[in-house]
């Protein structure tokens, strides 16, 4: 059964509408793209989960190199789990050169070269390299194949729901890779939320020294937009031109896509001004610090009989500037929730309800540990629920 709780409501009824005119940055830009320049737009306000701008952002499309940004997401799950060390080399096969050596976007490796898998990662994330993603997936994985295995099911797990793998690196394989702009976002949040440390490793660099060749990053907004840190471009004959991105400015933090572009041009104009119009366009209420609780959760057949929730991220609401609109918050969750649950786990969300703007919803961990309850906590739970 679901619960909720309904503890905040505002006073304001200003419609919460973006202004016609929204302030112009110094750059001038002031309105997301067009249609033209990009057919999918999604924009997202990740410490709220508010949607700021959306078109077509259920269509499948190729993601080209974009695919790589699962790959390394799934590299940092290996990373901090404890089951691979960034320092640990792998080797460029005959078989990986043989098809991949200065193939598109490279990293130039030899073969049989010996390689870390920090260099690997960076390589990946700041030269798009076609060879070190399949050099780090048979290194890792054993094969390309089962590599991609855990890529799907890492899509699965984190809620992708309408996207497929079929290479680790995006190169054209008749239509078997797709995403839609909905699960771009989805695996940039949880690349971002899930690996903070490693995000800010890996991402956002503007050059990679290696094997004698220093190469440029692609990005069209790091070092461009203040507060731009990646992600990831994308580009074959198939698919156009595409980005996911994202930037934070004094601790908010938006994330974007934009696919389908015509032309490079036009796909950088097109992220730029998306992401600046969402700064711009919209302020922010602060509503949670990060590891504030938030409320509390009932458990069944636990040592504890409630949970505290909390915060895993600050949470605010977005805004259109110069507006203020009701705020509704609300806790929901499947409950009551069953021990055992370990701390940090998620198990509720907050939703937000403004006026004017789509309900959102930001995920709530649990606070403590709780056992699965022995005889004498379900003694003393029973006595506790009849008082």
């Amino acid at each position: 059964m679901a619960a909720a709780f309904v503890w905040l409501t505002g006073t304001s009824a200003t419609p919460a509408v973006p202004p016609a005119n929204p302030v112009l940055h110094e750059t001038g830009i002031a309105s997301p793209p067009s249609p033209t320049d990009a057919p999918i737009a999604l924009l997202v306000d990740l410490s709220s989960g508010q949607t700021l701008f959306s078109r077509d952002p259920d269509r499948r499309f190729v993601p080209a190199s974009i695919t790589k940004v699962m790959t390394v997401f799934v590299a940092f799950e290996m990373i901090d789990s404890g089951k691979i060390d960034p320092g640990q080399t792998v080797m460029m096969s005959s078989d990986a050169y043989k098809h991949w050596h200065a193939v598109g976007s490279t990293m130039f490796l030899k073969e049989h070269q010996r390689v870390t898998v920090d260099q690997l990662l960076h390589g990946i994330t700041t030269v798009s390299a076609n060879d070190g993603s399949v050099v780090l997936a048979e290194g890792l994985a054993g094969s390309t194949e089962k590599w991609v295995a855990m890529m799907n099911a890492a899509a699965r797990r984190i809620g992708m729901k309408d996207s497929h793998y079929g290479r680790p690196n995006g190169w054209m394989d008749d239509g078997q890779t797709f995403v839609t702009a909905h699960d771009l976002v989805t695996l940039g949040a949880a690349l971002i939320l899930d690996h903070p440390d490693l995000y800010r490793r890996y991402f956002g660099h503007r050059r990679l020294r290696f094997n004698g060749f220093e190469q440029v990053n692609h990005d069209p907004i790091t070092g461009v937009v203040p507060g731009a840190d990646g992600i990831k471009t994308g580009f074959t004959n198939q698919a156009g031109y595409g980005f996911l991105g994202s930037a934070e400015r004094d601790g908010r933090r938006l994330i974007m896509v934009v696919a389908g572009s015509p032309t490079g041009r036009a796909r950088n104009e097109a992220a730029r001004s998306l992401i600046e119009w969402g700064f711009e366009a919209f302020g922010s209420q602060p509503l949670f610090a990060k590891g504030s609780v938030v409320g509390e959760a009932a458990v069944q057949d636990g040592d504890s009989r409630h949970v505290a929730l909390v915060a895993p991220q600050a949470i605010s609401a977005a805004m259109p500037q110069g507006t203020r609109p009701d705020i509704k918050l609300s806790i929901r969750y499947e409950g009551p929730l069953r021990a055992p649950i370990r701390a940090g786990e998620p198990v509720a969300e907050l939703v937000i309800e403004a006026a004017g703007m789509p309900t959102s919803r930001v995920p709530l961990t649990a606070r403590d540990d709780v056992a699965q309850a022995n005889l004498l906590d379900r003694l003393t739970n029973g006595i506790a629920g009849i008082l």
